[in-house]
């Protein structure tokens, strides 16, 4: 089990789209570690689209910076004392952004839109939506974590990007699949996404659900090392197997934040 709430965390990069009521997502942001489900969020329906500014590969820095565990010492999960060995520690790994290959039948934002490079997820600029390579950055994200050899493939529904599996050693596997999903673009610059998904742990005798959601607030910077900062906030809620269930309500019983940084493999 401990592994499994380690690797609900390899995941979230990628499954990172109608959008939130202004200014809520940044707020949740600000709130951390005062949390709860989110209620202006709608079903998942296409994909999610990125900025301009994001399109290419990337090498992606990504560092724990703090975690929480809202209703301890009553409920804590079992991967979180492990967890914490991630503490300030580094993991690297790269990541593409491209364009989406059926651009007029992505369902886009029709929220506030603002900032340089935005123009990418208006109606009007349809050409070059821009949208995450989910195998490619899950299967690094996964080896970063976990290592090489225990990652076999990640692979992605040809008719779903919201469904993905991760294949792991020992005929295990990981299904995802994003049911929900926020956008929010601010006068700043910032896009911040939120999206919420269901995760399926496969291969012991007691196959293992829960709720993951993960927020986060991405900047583009005046410089080229790194180009883009992140602000990622990942939420963890319990399975409804899970004895304590009723008891956490609708409130996370894991906050990991991670600071990402983003410099662009040339």
């Amino acid at each position: 089990m401990k592994f499994f709430y380690c690797l609900c965390l390899v995941l979230l990069l990628l499954l990172w789209s109608p959008s939130a009521l202004a200014g809520e997502l940044a707020e949740r942001l600000a709130n951390f570690p005062q949390w709860n489900k989110l209620t202006s969020v709608e079903p998942a329906k296409g994909d999610l689209a990125y900025p301009e500014w994001m399109a290419g590969e990337w090498s992606v820095k990504s560092t724990l910076v703090d975690l929480a565990a809202p209703l301890a010492p009553n409920i804590v999960t079992p991967g979180f004392e492990g967890n914490k060995q991630f503490l300030n520690q580094p993991i690297s790994f790269r990541v593409k952004f491209v364009q989406e290959k059926n651009t007029p039948k992505l369902a886009l934002s029709k929220g506030l839109i603002s900032g340089a490079g935005l123009e990418s997820i208006s109606q009007k600029n349809q050409k070059s939506i821009i949208v995450a390579d989910r195998a490619f950055n899950g299967l690094n994200l996964a080896r970063a974590y976990l290592g090489d050899d225990a990652v076999i493939a990640v692979k992605t529904d040809p008719n779903s990007p919201n469904r993905q599996i991760t294949f792991l050693r020992g005929d295990r596997q990981l299904v995802s699949i994003v049911t929900a999903r926020a956008t929010e673009s601010l006068p700043n610059g910032k896009y911040i996404t939120s999206e919420a998904f269901q995760q399926l742990f496969k291969g012991t005798s007691n196959p293992y659900f829960n709720t993951v959601e993960s927020t986060t607030a991405y900047k583009k910077l005046n410089t080229t090392n790194p180009a883009i900062i992140a602000d990622q906030v990942t939420a963890v809620y319990l399975s409804p197997q899970d004895q304590n269930y009723f008891k956490a309500a609708s409130n996370p019983v894991a906050l990991y934040r991670y600071r990402l940084e983003f410099s662009a493999v040339q």
